[in-house]
């Protein structure tokens, strides 16, 4: 089942976790601010695999980085925790910019990709997938694998026993597989 990670509607039918994101997104106005950068809500609270820090990341399109930073920087400069940095992320420039705001953290990650291509996007589609598959035995057993201090990429790859040394990589190398093949990773 494919899911349009751009309407956030199943934030407002969703958990508590996800009810009160949706309203922090909608207060902030962060998606209307950054209507112009293609922003999509990723990471682990769309999953419901949250945990008591989870933060909102948002990742969007952008070509010109600077641009991006004026945009955030008129709305979002003034909160708790306000932070910029440029850096590269596997040798693409990138924008990441955070503060505090409506109860929690906002994450923001430009890239000069589409959303699609964007690495958090991939995971977030492949790790719903096998979520889908694992049903709530995976889902519960993710969480406390996170909450046992493991990020959310090497918690899939050992739950899921996904062959490879990085298991960022690793999501990545099963994101085209079928869904008959994915089930493999499900049986084991």
């Amino acid at each position: 089942m494919t899911r349009n990670w751009r309407d956030l509607s199943y934030l407002h039918n969703g958990t508590p976790k996800q009810k009160a994101a949706g309203q922090a997104i909608a207060q902030s106005a962060v998606m209307q601010r950054l209507q112009a950068f293609d922003p999509v809500l990723a990471g682990t609270i769309p999953l419901d695999i949250d945990i008591a820090d989870s933060d909102l990341d948002i990742i969007c399109e952008c070509h010109d980085l600077e641009q991006f930073a004026d945009v955030v920087r008129a709305s979002y400069a003034a909160y708790e925790g306000y932070e910029e940095a440029r850096l590269l992320v596997q040798g693409v420039p990138t924008c990441l910019i955070a503060f505090f705001a409506c109860g929690f953290w906002f994450e923001l990650f430009a890239q000069p990709r589409p959303v699609e291509q964007q690495n958090a996007y991939r995971h977030m589609v492949v790790e719903h997938r096998l979520l889908l598959l694992g049903g709530a035995d995976a889902l519960r057993a993710i969480r406390q694998l996170k909450q046992d201090g493991l990020k959310t990429e090497p918690a899939f790859a050992s739950y899921f026993n996904i062959p490879g040394d990085d298991p960022y990589q690793a999501l990545l190398d099963v994101e085209k597989w079928t869904e008959e093949q994915l089930r493999t990773l499900v049986t084991r």
